[in-house]
């Protein structure tokens, strides 16, 4: 979704963008790159723990509450920023309903369709 998006803002034009489109797709990147890690120190984690700790068990719950804590803040980005990958998908589609090139009416010329001719 972030590559798509990242796509279409580069060709989208300029009048359907906001200036904060790219800060926030690039917050959305980090906080992504950044839940992929704890995801996979959460692996580790889970990996180390006694064999009798299982889901529900006092140490399990701790080491998933302290994950869940960890992921928050970027959570957070995601509930805050989310929204400029929906915006702009719907400019791009409002710019693909718009002409690419403004259409101009047919214009009679006024001289009669004939051209003067120099001598």
């Amino acid at each position: 979704m972030l590559a798509t998006a990242r796509l279409q803002l580069q060709h989208l034009p300029a009048h359907l963008t906001r200036d904060s489109w790219p800060g926030q797709l690039t917050i959305l990147e980090e906080a992504l790159h950044r839940l992929d890690a704890l995801d996979k120190q959460w692996q580790q984690t889970r990996a180390q723990l006694p064999a009798d700790a299982g889901p529900g068990t006092e140490a399990y719950i701790d080491a998933l509450d302290e994950h869940h804590a960890e992921c928050w803040s970027y959570l957070d980005d995601w509930a805050c920023h989310g929204r400029a990958i929906l915006d702009i998908q719907a400019a791009t589609r409002r710019a693909g309903t718009q002409p690419k090139r403004p259409q101009f009416l047919a214009v009679k010329p006024r001289h009669g369709g004939y051209r003067a001719t120099r001598r």
